[in-house]
């Protein structure tokens, strides 16, 4: 287990004997360290706050797909919501050993627990464990879920759908395109779920998640009830607080590419806090498990000879190997797609 902290250090050393205990940084706090250990520990300027306020745009996705949603759906929605949470958390917070048997850098595992997927080629790792399920476009065997989140996990995949399709029929009317565009790609074909969980820690030295942007169209985020997201806005960390009920949705690096940057992919971290577990679930949409060979560049109806294309096509397999390999460094892999 990595407890070092003096002056001597071997990163690579370090960061192997903290995988290899397959018990993540919740086993590090239950075994009662008394300091973030320094394969965590992040640039001064990575965890600086200079936090904003402003006013989040919001919107009813179910008054915008099928009309007004009823007090009692909302009651409903939010009880599932607590729910998915809840059940997040109990598979991070049972006994180690029934986790270790799903803990594993083989990425293309349908189902993969692990203390950050770019471990060992990230400046400093994440203070946070991730449960990661592949749920579309074929779901995972029952036999291939973990007991005590899996068939909660299918079930919310299924619900999370509903507002996935409603936002790109929205995006893809607002680029002047017909309302089933971006769904006729099979931008929403295949989507993951990934559950975080940061347990408290002492803040501004490690993040809970660094900086990035996703490496998919669309994520649909539920953050809980803890903050702690922020966004880049200008140049500015701009806080997004929890609100009962709420999804976050942000745009992905593939939707910024497509739309030959009519869209832009949102940059995002999360900061440590002494509050929690915190614990949040996200669905990416773009995760094809099968080989792909489909290209995806901008979209032919948005260039035009004033307007040329701005990216390279590319595959979602090759740009997410690309994205792997670069790390997460708190820059984009995008301009690397640029023509």
């Amino acid at each position: 287990m990595v407890t070092s902290m003096g002056p001597e250090h071997d990163r690579a050393i370090e960061l192997r004997a903290f995988d290899e205990t397959k018990s993540g940084v919740k086993g590090l706090v239950d075994a009662g360290i008394a300091q973030v250990p320094r394969i965590f520990v992040q640039p001064p300027d990575s965890v600086a706050c200079g936090e904003d306020r402003a006013d989040i745009p919001a919107m009813d996705l179910g008054h915008a797909n099928a009309g007004p949603t009823s007090h009692d759906e909302t009651a409903r929605n939010i009880g599932l919501l607590e729910e998915v949470i809840e059940g997040s958390r109990g598979f991070f917070e049972q006994e180690t050993e029934d986790k270790k048997g799903f803990y594993t850098g083989d990425l293309t595992k349908r189902v993969i627990h692990n203390s950050n997927m770019a471990l060992y080629n990230s400046v400093a790792a994440d203070w946070r464990d991730s449960i990661c399920c592949s749920v579309g476009p074929e779901p995972p065997r029952p036999e291939e879920l973990p007991e005590a989140c899996g068939e909660m996990l299918m079930e919310y995949s299924k619900h999370v759908m509903r507002p996935g399709s409603c936002m790109y029929e929205l995006l893809s009317k607002a680029i002047g395109l017909p309302q089933n565009h971006l769904k006729g790609m099979e931008c929403g074909k295949g989507h993951s779920i990934i559950c975080h969980y940061n347990p408290p820690c002492q803040p501004r030295l490690t993040l809970g998640v660094t900086k990035h942007s996703e490496n998919d169209f669309l994520t649909i985020l539920l953050q809980g009830q803890i903050g702690g997201l922020q966004v880049l806005h200008e140049n500015r960390w701009i806080a997004v607080p929890p609100i009962p009920g709420a999804l976050v949705i942000n745009m992905g690096d593939l939707l910024q590419l497509i739309t030959n940057d009519k869209f832009k992919s949102v940059e995002h971290r999360v900061m440590a806090n002494k509050r929690g577990p915190r614990v949040s679930v996200a669905c990416f949409f773009d995760h094809i498990p099968q080989p792909s060979s489909r290209l995806y560049g901008p979209i032919k109806e948005l260039t035009s000879t004033n307007n040329p294309p701005i990216y390279k096509e590319t595959t979602l397999p090759n740009y997410t190997a690309h994205y792997i390999s670069k790390g997460v460094h708190g820059t984009s892999a995008l301009p690397d797609f640029k023509l």
